[in-house]
């Protein structure tokens, strides 16, 4: 028996504890943030302790034969107590009721913790046993109390975690019901971890060997507990920000014809700030709007006003919706501004604003949501209705080659 399960677990679990570190540091005042953390560090405590090679070497080390089985209940007590702390600030309520909740649950598991080194120090266990300790010691006195002391505080955690998870998660939605359910889940597989052994313990008891399920079943479901305790817990915090990312992204994507309709004059004019590396979706969205908003800053030289007005009542006369012919319209002018501005340029290297339509584009300028919207005109085929003056030349120059 290598511990890889053990490690691999424990990994798991201080992976989730090193993504919260930065918040913890940020807000170390949190008492809920200090639970999450302490319930993560406690839970790989456990494993490594739990491992045989870490059995093995704590025992050498301190000249105690199995010394490293009251080391390990009191880390497995210490998460129990924990993961009761946070179901209670899950639940919230009044400060008082949460502060007295929570010193009941840590008394009575303080309690727990002292009863394990008192029966610990009370009993005998010469041999040393590296995976099967519950099961061997079953019958032996004080170390059967022992035993039975650190398993029932940790059926009853777990068994409350998910009542009180899976229970929760039908009153809420979104990424907290997720999570929820996936820690109730969780927590379920932490009873098969108890579970088994207790049933182990008794068929001791009755004169049975069933230690295969203290070498074997129960390290795998407390190590899919882990897992899924790990992922129920971060979940809530990583949904939203992921949801948000992939917002930025698809917003990013659907804004890219826009930009391709600016790109040339952002290249000659040098409106484009530097495209971030490595950067996030909303780094890259910021940017991307960034540089239209400067190329349209641009086009108030050349903007036609006449030519939106009359795009615009075609378009609401063809698709009835406002918001989309408003998209319509803004999207023929950038067209035929570009243009415009292509042309004036090639003829004076400086351009001259046209009379009465200064800052057009600056004082009419669209929410980034209407940005989208034109961008969605501009991939669309043909831009505009037939029924506008210039539309049939215009749509025919933006299909042609360059």
């Amino acid at each position: 028996m290598n511990g890889l399960t053990n490690y691999v677990s424990a990994g798991v679990l201080w992976l989730g504890l090193l993504m919260k570190a930065p918040d913890l540091v940020r807000h170390r005042h949190d008492p809920y943030l200090r639970t999450i953390c302490a319930v993560l560090a406690l839970a790989g405590l456990c494993f490594v302790l739990g491992a045989a090679p870490s059995v093995g070497a704590i025992n050498e080390v301190s000249g105690v034969p199995n010394l490293a089985a009251p080391l390990t209940y009191i880390a497995i007590t210490g998460y129990s107590a924990a993961s009761q702390v946070l179901i209670v600030q899950w639940r919230g309520g009044s400060p008082e009721r949460v502060r007295r909740t929570v010193r009941c649950w840590v008394l009575a598991y303080a309690c727990v913790v002292v009863g394990i080194v008192t029966m610990f120090v009370l009993g005998d266990a010469p041999v040393e046993r590296r995976t099967d300790l519950d099961s061997y010691y079953a019958s032996t006195p004080y170390i059967r109390e022992m035993i039975l002391l650190y398993l029932l505080g940790h059926l009853t955690a777990v068994s409350v975690t998910t009542t009180s998870a899976l229970r929760w998660a039908r009153q809420v939605h979104g990424w907290l019901r997720a999570g929820l359910t996936t820690l109730g889940i969780g927590a379920l597989c932490g009873t098969g971890y108890s579970g088994t052994k207790l049933v182990g313990v008794v068929a001791r008891w009755f004169g049975h060997d069933w230690s295969a399920l203290d070498r074997s079943v129960s390290p795998a479901a407390a190590g899919l507990g882990a897992l899924l305790t790990v992922c129920g817990v971060l979940i809530p915090f990583a949904g939203p920000r992921l949801t948000e990312w992939r917002a930025a992204r698809r917003t990013y994507l659907r804004l890219e014809p826009l930009e391709r309709e600016l790109d040339d004059l952002l290249t000659r004019r040098a409106l484009r700030l530097p495209r971030p590396r490595w950067a996030s979706p909303a780094t890259r969205l910021v940017w991307r709007r960034t540089s239209i908003h400067n190329a349209l800053s641009h086009l108030d030289a050349y903007v036609d006003r006449e030519l939106y007005d009359e795009t615009l009542r075609a378009a609401l006369g063809t698709t009835g919706a406002p918001e989309r012919a408003a998209a319509t319209a803004w999207a023929t002018v950038i067209v035929a501004a570009v243009a415009a501005s292509a042309r004036h340029e090639t003829d004076h290297p400086a351009p001259v604003h046209l009379a009465g339509e200064s800052d057009w584009f600056l004082d009419r300028a669209p929410d980034p949501d209407a940005l989208v919207r034109i961008a969605d005109a501009l991939a669309a085929a043909p831009l505009v209705p037939d029924t506008v003056p210039g539309s049939r030349a215009m749509t025919a120059e933006r299909s042609s080659p360059a």
